[in-house]
């Protein structure tokens, strides 16, 4: 990868409604994972460096940590099927939302906080797992930042 001067890593993006992160390596390069719509594990795709760095095409948001976690979450949530603590607490705030929606209003300040508060939560256990299971994009430490 060419370096970039002003570009600062990691940098985080909704790619096509895909979570994509883009982090240095440690020769000063960079790498790019996108989470699998599939495994919610992480995939690299440097073919896609171009494109979202020059904002190619359209469709590509930039976003803060804390904001990537959340749509890292919202996206396993909604693609990945399973058992287990991670898809109790997806449960739970689909069950916020359901109830929001059934209402026909907004999630309170207060469900806010805390679909926010599960997302971060299930972001570092999903993350653990990854990286316990050798997937080389899975980073906890990401939430610990928001």
């Amino acid at each position: 990868m060419t370096q970039m001067p002003g570009l600062v890593l990691p940098s985080y993006y909704l790619y096509h409604q895909s979570p994509v992160k883009i982090v240095e390596t440690p020769d000063g390069g960079a790498r790019v994972w996108r989470v699998s719509i599939d495994t919610g594990g992480w995939q690299e795709k440097n073919d896609l460096f171009t494109e979202i760095i020059f904002d190619i095409g359209g469709d590509i948001f930039r976003r803060n940590a804390e904001d990537f976690v959340q749509e890292v979450e919202a996206f396993r949530a909604h693609y990945l099927k399973g058992e287990g603590p991670i898809f109790a607490l997806y449960e739970t705030v689909r069950s916020i939302e359901s109830l929001a929606d059934a209402e026909s209003r907004r999630e309170t300040p207060r469900e806010q906080a805390l679909i926010r508060g599960i997302r971060q939560r299930t972001f570092v256990m999903f993350e653990e797992q990854l990286r316990a299971a050798g997937d080389l994009g899975a980073d906890p430490s990401i939430a610990a930042a928001t």
